[in-house]
């Protein structure tokens, strides 16, 4: 492995200036180059998403052939890998926002590639894994970690893992025990065999690395050079390392804004692409308030080099463009209210997380007390229904002055953070971070392959009961639709399982229509330069968050939060909207609004010895489909704005093992993943019991 660390960190080291000049190097040499020797593979979220349209943009500059290859979760990588392996001028493989968890140097991955074949590894996703960080050799020394931290400092760790992997287990009972055996498996590999499918990488890992050394007792016959207490202190050193739960790095985004500015390509369209990945990491809790601000604090500064600062501007937070030209970016104040600036205002307060869980809204009594602070504020109830951008400029220029002044006496003390925005010009009203975050995270997840109904801009006047829609529409052509073929990724046409096709099948055979999520991609990486499909983007995010509220709303109002031991459980197995919520995407949106939620309104708990914490959160809804159910945990910390690490990692994977059922991960997102129907009854009571443990 070559664990590139960050300019600021690497020194006389490699970073990502000289990675990215290996594989122009590479191209140029390549006889057979061709858009197949350069293959990005995406994870379809909106860090990626960015990572992966600022790359093509300096691939582009360079003269370099690419292939973009959306994929959705480790069976649909897994698949994909087969097929890469037969692509003979295949030189550079760029893994964005997936790859750190998996042993990417093993045989089960890309060991067997051709030794030309370099992997680069861009993922926000912590920790990584220790294969990936020292195992050495040929195959190690080809895979590049595009790091944000210096990874030579982990002396300890690369010592744990060395003895683990390459010295015999002291242990001479053990030894005996596999020498007498040494033609038959052991009932412990018998054991790992049966339950293989539903193992993590981390425990394929550990088995790996314990057939390993019973395979070296077995044929060398020698004695171990470590003592016991050595090996047990190493393994529990990498064990604590793995299941203390993960956590999110520098967004993929902002890595490669790091190197356009290395190259000196940066411009407005690459940092405002870097913004949304930063801004992405926030909103989805992925990141806390104090690494989200570090951050934003680098560009604060980037925003001020690049873009003048507008004369007399004293409402920060609803910019107006400066001409029919104005394309620049600006920071601002971003309200924690729901696409304020494109709703009317009671909605966008009514529809966010942060004031359910102060008000209480999914009450009458909190409608009245969220009625009551409008009025408090001098802001009419005709003046709060109709568009933001409609009410009055007096009223909106003093906005951020009453809710100062007036939000802390209901709670409402955190309703702001330090954000971004652009300008547009004639083409829309300029658009904050957060609201174009929400629009293309809706394209994601639900432009296609379920039905969606958006409003109608003009029929508010009915209310949201009576107001006009129209079904969301998502065969709009785009430029990347898959019915013509661009000339940079000419070789992008998708099955039905989301696999593409080569140049040659394409051109022989007609392409299959393509999976649902993949439209979904190629409408939301199209949304990223379409300023018009970003803009009706936020109806259908609108729509989304409806329905989010409604369910969620409903869950609080029927008790149907489940108290246990260690978490809190909800089971969604009826409803209107069942089908929607059993998207993995939409399934965690709705987590993450319960938690907000219910912060303030369920006390946290004493767990064992451990501190006073809040129970973490673990809902799943019935896919009547395929007869399973979706399950996604979310870690809820007792404060807002703090992050605790994600424990499910290893507790879904564990409580399957013990209960012997099978899970599939739905995305490369380790808390989310999907059970059958008749296994999440015993799945959930023994995850409650290795969360008490």
């Amino acid at each position: 492995m070559v664990g590139l660390p960050p300019p600021q960190l690497a020194g006389d080291s490699p970073s990502y200036l000289e990675a990215y000049n290996g594989i122009l190097s590479a191209h140029r040499r390549s006889p057979l180059a061709s858009a197949s020797s350069v293959i990005m593979l995406v994870t379809p979220n909106v860090d990626a998403l960015c990572a992966a349209r600022m790359l093509a943009t300096l691939f582009k500059q360079d003269d370099v052939a690419y292939r973009i290859i959306p994929i959705s979760g480790s069976e649909e990588a897994f698949d994909v890998r087969d097929e890469l392996t037969a692509i003979p001028d295949l030189h550079t493989l760029i893994l964005i926002n997936m790859g750190n968890m998996f042993d990417l140097p093993t045989s089960d991955w890309f060991g067997d590639f051709d030794l030309k074949v370099t992997v680069h590894v861009i993922d926000s996703t912590r920790p990584i894994s220790l294969t990936n960080l020292f195992m050495g050799g040929e195959n190690g020394s080809r895979l590049l970690i595009w790091d944000d931290d210096d990874s030579s400092k982990m002396v300890e760790e690369k010592k744990a893992w060395e003895m683990i992997e390459y010295e015999l287990e002291p242990d001479s009972d053990d030894s005996d025990g596999d020498l007498e055996n040494d033609g038959e498996p052991s009932d412990e590999e018998e054991q790992d065999d049966m339950q293989s499918e539903t193992d993590s990488t981390s425990n394929k890992r550990r088995k790996a690395a314990q057939n390993t050394a019973r395979k070296r007792r077995r044929t060398d016959k020698g004695q171990s050079r470590v003592s016991v207490e050595e090996w047990k202190r190493s393994r529990d050193m990498v064990d604590k390392y793995f299941t203390s739960g993960g956590w999110h790095g520098q967004s993929a985004a902002s890595t490669i804004y790091i190197l356009a500015t290395l190259l000196e390509r940066v411009d407005n369209d690459f940092l405002w692409l870097a913004i949304l990945g930063l801004t992405f990491q926030y909103i989805t809790a992925r990141i806390s308030r104090d690494t989200y601000e570090t951050y934003h604090a680098v560009y604060f500064d980037e925003v001020s080099r690049l873009n003048p600062q507008p004369a007399n501007n004293d409402n920060a937070h609803s910019l107006v463009s400066v001409n029919p030209d104005d394309m620049s970016v600006r920071t601002t104040e971003e309200l924690r209210f729901m696409l304020f600036r494109h709703w009317t205002l009671y909605d966008a307060m009514f529809h966010s997380s942060y004031i359910a869980g102060k008000l209480g809204i999914w009450k009458e009594k909190g409608r009245q007390r969220l009625t009551g602070l409008l009025a408090k504020m001098g802001f009419s109830i005709p003046q709060t229904q109709q568009p933001y951008s409609h009410m009055d400029m007096d009223l909106k220029k003093s906005l951020i002055q009453k809710l100062n002044d007036i939000a802390p006496e209901y709670g409402l003390i955190e309703l702001s953070y330090p954000s971004f925005m652009r300008c547009y010009g004639f083409h829309t009203q300029p658009l904050s971070a957060a609201d174009a975050v929400e629009g293309i995270s809706a394209l994601l997840d639900v432009a296609g392959g379920m039905r969606m109904e958006v409003e109608i801009e003009g029929m508010r006047n009915g209310g949201e009961w009576f107001g006009g829609g129209r079904v969301w529409d998502s065969n709009r052509p785009g430029k990347n639709d898959t019915s013509r073929q661009p000339d940079h990724e000419v070789e992008k046409t998708a099955k039905p399982n989301g696999k593409e096709d080569s140049t040659e099948t394409a051109a022989e055979d007609k392409p299959q229509e393509p999976d649902w999520w993949v439209k979904n991609f190629w409408t939301a990486y199209d949304a990223l330069s379409d300023i018009s499909l970003l803009r009706d983007s936020l109806n259908l995010s609108m729509s989304l968050q409806r329905a989010i509220i409604r369910q969620g709303t409903s869950i609080i109002d029927k008790q149907d939060i489940r108290t246990m031991r260690s978490h809190r459980v909800v089971i969604l197995t009826q409803g209107p909207d069942l089908a929607l919520f059993a998207h993995p995407g939409v399934l965690a949106r709705l987590a993450l609004w319960l938690v907000d939620a219910l912060r303030d309104r369920l006390s946290g708990t004493v767990v064992g010895r451990s501190k006073k914490k809040s129970l973490p959160l673990v809902i799943a809804c019935l896919d009547e489909v395929r007869d399973s159910y979706t399950v996604v945990g979310v870690m809820a910390a007792l404060d807002f704005n703090q992050i605790r690490k994600n424990e499910f990692t290893y507790t879904f994977v564990n409580a399957s093992k013990i209960c012997n059922a099978q899970i599939e991960y739905a995305s490369f997102d380790t808390n989310v993943m999907r059970i059958l129907q008749k296994d999440l009854k015993l799945f959930l009571q023994q995850l409650c019991g290795l969360t008490q443990s």
